[in-house]
């Protein structure tokens, strides 16, 4: 059992780490905001700042001339049926779990609470993580195993987050199939390399980026619990895409499969929409990685080959397929993770240590240092990559209006419905230019692909003008 350090040994800590100033304001304090202020000290990494800071600061961009395309599996290949049986195998043995990362709130959508708990579908609004508890559901039936579901949360969203699950009633699923834990969070420093303080009594912080996931599930005790039940793949995805195949057979079957696979990491892509979308794309500098489009040159953000294609489109939409092995692998560090740190300089505000009062930046002061999943691509071995279909997988909510936002993201939803339905020879209105007239939602319980509909839709059709749930 861990004891908080006394008074005296913090004291020493700090000078050894040159952060006297987070105990500026002791005497002030109240014994309940004193021990609160010892054991928030305590987790600091203050021995690794100044390193973490050097790194972040060195982090190198791949040079143009070390770029190089890369050349995804397609949906659409000949040996498709191939993989897709050896994952579904996987599945069927309980050796696949789901992995979300759902720590954002939903302001930018004008939303007050988890953005797991938005509603999300163009007909039934269901909120994003009724969506995926369906599929997960809906994959449950189909394999007859269980699929236990991590997800990740935040300081500022866990305990709303639970209570949504609750609230719920875990969406029909056992309780014990679902663990919640909250991400890290690492301290926000100074341009000098000052830990800043939030309050008197609370030194500023910040959560450490999606790569802090992998660690938050090592320490969650998450990492023990699947390899104890014989669980080896994890299915990563993010919080805001509700057309994400949470359980994917033909992506899992190459990922372990594969002939060019380690078996240690997968990424899914879709093709950029034109080269100014605001994506990240996966490239070999020398090996694989996510080149951030505020990072890539020019010469490579536009390439165009000779039919006019984009050179570099393989965008990243978030969503791999990790080995429980190696995320055991990557995580065996002091701080947690092997992963880089970013940093970005930002307005915090915070406390002056001298004057004691609360200032409000006009101009950036702080870093802020975050870790980002796709930087475990170049500890794998040999990744790969599975270009899928936008419509198919990819609607994202980002943004309240333009794109990526809630309208946009039930549009796709809908094609893809309307999509389905044509594809198991459903009958679907259309208005002259081709649009769907009427708008359809397709739960997962009812339909994981067209040919789930065609056993449960035939001889059926869709009225005109109508919003139909099925």
């Amino acid at each position: 059992m861990r004891t908080t350090p006394s008074v005296a040994e913090t004291k020493q800590r700090l000078e050894r780490t040159g952060q006297q100033h987070l105990l500026a304001f002791w005497d002030s304090l109240d014994e309940s905001r004193r021990e609160a202020l010892l054991e928030a000290i305590v987790q600091l990494p203050l021995e690794h700042i100044s390193s973490m800071l050097s790194q972040a600061a060195s982090l190198a961009r791949p040079a143009a001339a070390d770029i190089r395309p890369v050349r995804p599996y397609l949906r659409n290949m000949a040996d498709a049926s191939k993989y897709r049986a050896i994952g579904d195998d996987l599945v069927k043995r309980g050796k696949v779990a789901a992995f979300i990362v759902a720590g954002g709130q939903g302001t930018r959508l004008g939303w007050r609470g988890p953005k797991g708990t938005y509603p999300a579908t163009p007909v039934a609004g269901k909120p994003l993580f009724r969506v995926f508890a369906e599929q997960i559901m809906a994959a449950e039936r189909a394999y007859g195993v269980r699929i236990p579901w991590f997800v990740m949360t935040s300081e500022a969203n866990h305990h709303e987050t639970e209570r949504f699950f609750d609230d719920n009633r875990w969406f029909g699923r056992p309780r014990g199939d679902t663990m919640l834990f909250a991400q890290g969070m690492v301290p926000s420093v100074s341009l000098d390399g000052q830990v800043l303080l939030e309050h008197a009594w609370q030194p500023a912080l910040n959560p450490d980026g999606h790569g802090g996931s992998l660690k938050a599930l090592r320490q969650a005790g998450a990492i023990d619990h699947m390899q104890a039940s014989g669980i080896e793949h994890l299915c990563y995805f993010q919080v805001d895409n509700p057309n994400v195949h949470v359980i994917d057979p033909l992506f899992l079957g190459l990922h372990v499969a594969a002939p060019d696979s380690s078996a240690e990491m997968s990424s899914k892509c879709v093709l950029k929409r034109d080269v100014t979308e605001k994506v990240g794309v996966f490239v070999k500098a020398p090996r694989l990685t996510v080149l951030e489009y505020s990072d890539a040159p020019k010469e490579i953000a536009e390439a165009r080959d000779a039919s006019g294609e984009i050179v570099y489109g393989e965008g990243s939409i978030a969503i791999h397929i990790i080995g429980v092995e190696f995320i055991r692998k990557l995580t065996d560090h002091p701080l947690g993770s092997v992963l880089p740190w970013h940093r970005a300089i930002k307005k915090v505000p915070f406390v002056d240590p001298v004057s004691g009062q609360r200032t409000d930046p006009a101009e950036p002061n702080a870093i802020k240092l975050e870790s980002f999943v796709f930087d475990a691509l170049h500890e794998a071995e040999s990744p790969i990559v599975l270009r899928t279909d936008r419509v198919e997988e990819f609607a994202p909510i980002k943004n309240a209006s333009g794109e990526d936002s809630p309208a946009t993201s039930k549009a796709i939803q809908v094609e893809r419905a309307v999509r389905w339905l044509k594809e198991a020879g459903i009958p679907v209105p259309c208005h002259a230019n081709g649009q769907p007239d009427c708008v359809v939602e397709i739960s997962p319980l009812t339909a994981r692909s067209p040919e789930d509909l065609r056993r449960t839709m035939q001889g059926k059709s869709i009225t005109a003008g109508t919003e139909v749930l099925l």
